[in-house]
């Protein structure tokens, strides 16, 4: 154990002694301490803002959760929607969704009251719009509606003031349910694995966005491109980043979250990083991603 400890200072003490050499963060940039947000007077309305990667596994869904909770530590109310039908987020906070109402039902219109459907979630603060499979039957549905695209929009107007901010997990396409999301929201979030085949796509993804603002949202603005599972002891990790900022500059956001085994652990135990380990690099990560968005004006 004496030898385990020892081995672990040092690698600490190395990190640190690196750090101190090199000011640079991983996107290439000084390092910044972002300060701690002030208490807001008061709150609402909500500033919505989607997740949105048409690649799975990227850290939508862990990233929803854990920003949602570090921006409730800082005193914002958040919502989060659970806008995938695999109903990971919902999970991941706790959250059940068998025999229960969920925004599948708020977009067909057989529940007409968001408040009915809105779970709290055990962290102050914040609540969830829950989804489970029955979502996957959405864009069947609503294909006929008048004004499709926009019925989500409609269903989170009537709670927007009771929050200062509310996340949109989108699920991994570009389909109906994703234009549903950005046509809600005032900004976008994009998590991207630092891998060569996510980069791929992100094109594709600004593309639609444009299309969006174009034809539906003319207000919708990409907030940040949020570089995820990073490990710095690869050179592939390390190019992927170097690429993105090079093609998107200053959209890619300092703040890096790195690749832990942290996050399965704390979606099987239904709790967000910052509670389930909150002194882990990882924690900390996401609440420089929250002080971070702030300091940026994405959230108030």
């Amino acid at each position: 154990m004496a030898g385990t400890k020892h081995t672990s200072a040092v690698q600490d003490s190395a990190r640190k002694t690196a750090a101190e050499l090199n000011p640079n963060g991983p996107t290439g940039r000084p390092r910044r301490e972002f300060a701690v947000p002030p208490t807001l007077a008061q709150h609402g309305p909500a500033r919505i803002i989607s997740l949105c990667n048409q690649k799975g596994g990227v850290g939508k869904t862990t990233t929803t959760i854990s920003l949602s909770a570090a921006l409730a530590e800082y005193g914002r109310r958040v919502l989060v929607v659970d806008f995938d039908p695999q109903g990971a987020l919902s999970a991941g906070l706790g959250i059940s969704t068998h025999d229960s109402n969920t925004v599948y039902d708020l977009l067909l219109g057989t529940v007409k009251d968001p408040a009915e459907v809105i779970q709290h979630t055990a962290i102050e603060g914040l609540d969830v719009l829950p989804a489970n499979i029955d979502l996957s039957a959405a864009e069947v549905h609503l294909v006929n509606e008048v004004a499709r695209e926009t019925i989500l929009a409609r269903v989170l107007r009537k709670v927007s003031d009771d929050y200062d901010v509310i996340l949109i997990d989108c699920q991994p396409s570009l389909g109906l349910l994703t234009v549903n999301a950005l046509t809600a929201s005032h900004g976008v979030l994009i998590p991207l694995e630092c891998e060569f085949f996510a980069l791929r796509g992100v094109a594709l993804l600004i593309e639609t966005i444009d299309k969006v603002r174009d034809r539906l949202n003319p207000a919708i603005e990409l907030d940040g491109i949020l570089a995820t599972m990073y490990d710095s002891r690869t050179l592939h990790s390390r190019e992927v980043l170097e690429r993105v900022v090079d093609a998107f500059g200053e959209k890619v956001l300092e703040t890096v979250i790195g690749r832990t085994v942290k996050f399965p652990d704390a979606s099987v135990a239904g709790t967000p990083i910052t509670e389930f380990a909150p002194e882990h690099a990882a924690a900390k990560a996401y609440r420089q991603l929250a002080r971070e968005l702030i300091s940026r004006g994405a959230i108030a």
